[in-house]
């Protein structure tokens, strides 16, 4: 019997792909940025066979949240059952369940049950939730269906790099010159302003105008998720024209020299802009080289001016 104030909800879509596919792609939550336009970042962590605690970082209906989720996984059954231990206002309780069905050898049937209560059992909450719901729900099915079809497609369009800085200073120094992103249009010549809110501590929205080589500007937006003095994971919402995908994180590890400073990019190039923006000539390898020294040089002159102000600090100088 459901319970009173209870909603329960499915959606689901046919995948042109196998199910035992598709069902490593659902359990495999480290690749959420990638695949789900609303997720954020997600951390995972194993609690036992076929059980562990996720801790997902999403926007909904335009605002971001966080909730902790505890998963239990079944490969035989192709069936991922999640719960949420921790909820964000206005929600009081969520759960449901992935179900993926074989319906031949190259295609399949997701479903996404959803279950879910409103705090108070309040009306307009419970409102806002199936809005939230139906929305991301058919956005995250809509998503898996384009990634999985599009898989080869994807990995050839698909990169990752990381720049490393080592730095004499401290950790929690250098955090903090990456955390402060309100003041980088102070701190770095290539940041012309910057727009910086962080209603729920760790949670930060983040839009700033760049200066490229050429002197044009442009307007990222980007979601971030901060781990006090060890790492800054983010995901670009708004993005340049070349690309369609960029995720990354900055990571400060302490080591016998200092810290060790990194950033890492992982981007997926946008065809549809490769002539308009590098000419006709230009191919997909040229885009990521493109792609690939912008990030670099922006990220690693970052690097360089954090590595100038902590070790400042760290020679017993006040900071700015």
């Amino acid at each position: 019997m459901t319970q009173p104030g209870l909603r329960e909800v499915e959606h689901e879509i046919t995948v042109s792909a196998p199910a035992a596919a598709v069902y490593r792609l659902i359990a495999e939550v480290v690749n959420w940025p990638r695949i789900f336009p609303p997720t954020i970042y997600v951390d995972q962590v194993p609690e036992g066979p076929g059980e562990e605690r996720i801790r997902i970082w999403a926007t909904a209906n335009g605002e971001a949240k966080n909730w902790t989720s505890r998963r239990t996984l079944d490969a035989e059954a192709l069936r991922i059952t999640f719960r949420q231990e921790v909820t964000a206002p206005p929600v009081a309780a969520m759960g449901g369940t992935w179900i993926i069905e074989e319906l031949s050898a190259q295609e399949s049937r997701v479903r996404l049950l959803h279950d879910y209560r409103a705090v108070d059992d309040d009306a307009d909450s419970l409102a806002w939730i199936d809005e939230a719901v139906d929305r991301n729900s058919r956005s995250e099915l809509a998503a898996l269906k384009k990634n999985v079809e599009a898989a080869h497609a994807a990995e050839e369009l698909t990169f990752s790099f990381e720049d490393t800085v080592q730095i004499e200073g401290s950790a929690k120094d250098v955090y903090d010159f990456v955390n402060e992103a309100d003041r980088w249009h102070e701190r770095l010549p290539h940041v012309a302003t910057v727009r910086l809110r962080e209603d729920t501590p760790g949670l930060q929205e983040l839009e700033m105008d760049t200066r490229a080589k050429d002197g044009s500007v442009h307007t990222t937006k980007s979601y971030r998720v901060t781990f006090a003095h060890h790492r800054i994971a983010y995901k670009q919402t708004t993005l340049p024209a070349l690309m369609t995908l960029h995720t990354g994180y900055w990571t400060f590890e302490e080591n016998e020299g200092g810290v060790a400073a990194s950033s890492q990019h992982t981007v997926t190039i946008n065809t549809d802009n490769i002539a308009r923006i590098l000419g006709e000539s230009a191919t997909v390898e040229d885009a990521k080289r493109y792609v690939h020294t912008a990030l670099s040089t922006n990220s690693t002159a970052t690097l360089h001016h954090a590595k100038a102000y902590a070790e400042g600090i760290a020679r017993g100088g006040k900071k700015d």
